[in-house]
């Protein structure tokens, strides 16, 4: 390997896509090169690694990346393929970059992706200096101070406007979405975009206790919501879902359902599980037990916002961890994620991301205790204490054509705690 190898700055993006990848690119590229390094970029992520692809690396200039920190997408693409037999494979992965004369490498991606800079800065024993940029719209990865990953700000808000008009289409013709948003561990982004659009409803994984989650129990509590709704003569309405529910479901169940269909780790594709769809049959089928007549229409949004151009706060967010990943690289630093805190940057070292119990990368969960989930909650339409008593338990009953203690036996285990897991 010659002197001029040596000094290769890679890029590579893994997992799915995310609004800002392009401004870490773009930052980061521009900062290796003014600091005397050349810049490659591996397209397709890590599947072209695993296979021995040597030409997988492009070469980066200036010129191909100074105005694509606006953009949507990722020039080098992405994907999120893992091999059978990876740790085999693995050795290919590591002599493909030897090959290409990665010095640096700077990989950008969620939880799986931080998981394999993690393993190739292991393997590496210090011939690849690693340092990883979080992102994800699902907002999982626990950083400093709360402060969102990449990507997550841009998704909330065309999410919050798709919302929106869903909202307004909704009122004019007196009807129910139910709407399932990505966040396969976490429900940070259905609450988001429940919260900020004012929707009816958000149901998030992290409210649920239960080892095995039932669909009545979920189909319930938005049942519950449509009669209050009918109860304060109000027709239509809004539930936004998390898709990280129905990792929680019995999957034998499930299957009894939907066709389970997995991504290419193995893992349940839980976008492609109409989760929408299965609790609308549900609900659709108790109100028509009830009498009631409500149109229900069930919408995934997810896809939609991966790849949209980053607004203002992820461009801004991007090129800051870009820039912040090369000078931590440059200035000796390896093994770490790269995030910025109180305008400062702060590595982390990946061993401090490291769940050792379970050997798996640490998840940022919703807080359901935090006044920040208290907020939202207290903004819900949905059965409440309060419900079952004096005149709101008649008014509900009512609307429910059911008798008040019909209506608490039916209803009323909503209200008792979830057994933790």
């Amino acid at each position: 390997m010659n002197e001029k190898n040596k000094e290769i700055v890679g890029i590579i993006v893994g997992g799915g896509p995310a609004p800002g990848i392009n401004g870490v690119i773009s930052s980061a590229t521009i900062e290796a090169i003014r600091a005397g390094k050349t810049v490659v970029g591996i397209v397709g992520g890590f599947k072209p690694l695993f296979e021995g692809d040597k030409n997988c690396a492009v070469p980066l200039a200036i010129d191909d990346v100074s105005r694509i920190h606006t953009d949507g997408g990722s020039i080098l693409r992405t994907s999120r393929d893992y091999p059978d037999k990876v740790k085999e494979k693995f050795k290919i992965l590591m002599s493909t970059l030897e090959h290409i004369g990665i010095k640096y490498l700077v990989t950008i991606g969620g939880e799986g992706t931080l998981f394999m800079a993690n393993w190739i800065e292991r393997e590496a024993r210090g011939s690849i200096s690693v340092v990883h940029v979080p992102k994800t719209i699902d907002n999982d990865i626990p950083l400093p101070g709360g402060a969102s990953t990449f990507g997550y700000q841009t998704a909330r808000h065309w999410g919050v406007e798709i919302v929106k008009n869903i909202m307004e289409d909704a009122r004019t013709t007196g009807r129910w979405y139910f709407i399932t948003t990505m966040g396969r561990h976490a429900g940070h982004l259905a609450l988001g975009m429940g919260k900020a659009s004012g929707a009816t409803i958000t149901l998030i994984p992290e409210e649920f206790g239960e080892e095995r989650l039932s669909f009545k129990k979920v189909a319930d509590m938005l049942t519950g919501s449509i009669i209050k709704r009918l109860s304060m003569n109000r027709d239509h309405g809004v539930a936004i879902l998390a898709e990280g529910i129905s990792e929680k479901f019995d999957l034998e169940e499930l299957s009894h359902y939907e066709q389970l269909e997995k991504d290419e780790t193995g893992r349940i594709r839980l976008s492609e599980i109409q989760l929408g769809r299965v609790l609308k049959n549900f609900v659709k089928k108790t109100l028509d037990e009830m009498g009631i007549n409500v149109t229900i229409v069930d919408k995934n949004i997810g896809y939609e916002l991966r790849a949209a151009d980053p607004i203002p706060f992820d461009i801004e967010y991007t090129r800051n961890l870009g820039y912040g990943a090369v000078r931590y690289l440059l200035r000796g630093g390896t093994g770490s994620m790269i995030t910025f805190f109180e305008g400062y940057l702060k590595p982390i070292p990946f061993v401090e991301m490291i769940d050792y119990s379970t050997g798996r990368i640490k998840i940022r969960t919703v807080d359901i205790t935090s006044e920040t989930y208290e907020v939202g909650r207290k903004y819900m339409i949905r059965l409440e204490k309060e419900d079952f008593e004096g005149e709101n338990l008649e008014r509900l009953a009512k609307t429910a054509n059911l008798t008040p203690e019909e209506f608490k036996n039916r209803f009323g285990y909503l209200l008792e705690p979830a057994a933790c897991q």
